[in-house]
């Protein structure tokens, strides 16, 4: 069974947001994923859009046929979080994470 992945690390989108769109296309086949993540309204729904688009190319560059992959596993990790601070009163200041996620795609041919 042949097996295509790609990668998207240090997204700026937290991992939560991230996931809510990831679970919408896990098991889809690739054509009907592509398809529906251009209907979903997320900023997170952009960087998918182009981690499945370069998933095909990989499988293309394989010569894998693109008609016959599905999304075997979509898995969203969390990155490293920017430390930010923001003032607060009496002189205080409040920590700010800035979440980044880490994407990985793997398709696999249907059976």
């Amino acid at each position: 069974m042949n097996r295509v992945t790609a990668q998207l690390n240090y997204l700026r989108i937290s991992p939560r947001k991230v996931r809510l769109v990831a679970g919408a296309l896990r098991g889809l086949s690739l054509a009907e994923a592509a398809v529906r993540v251009a209907f979903i309204e997320k900023k997170s729904a952009l960087p998918m859009k182009k981690l499945i688009r370069s998933a095909a190319a990989n499988a293309k560059s394989r010569n894998i046929d693109e008609k016959t992959l599905v999304i075997e596993k979509l898995t969203v990790d969390e990155g490293p979080a920017l430390k930010r601070f923001t003032p607060k009163a009496h002189g205080r200041a409040t920590p700010i994470r800035r979440r980044t996620s880490h994407i990985t795609l793997v398709l696999s041919e249907k059976e």
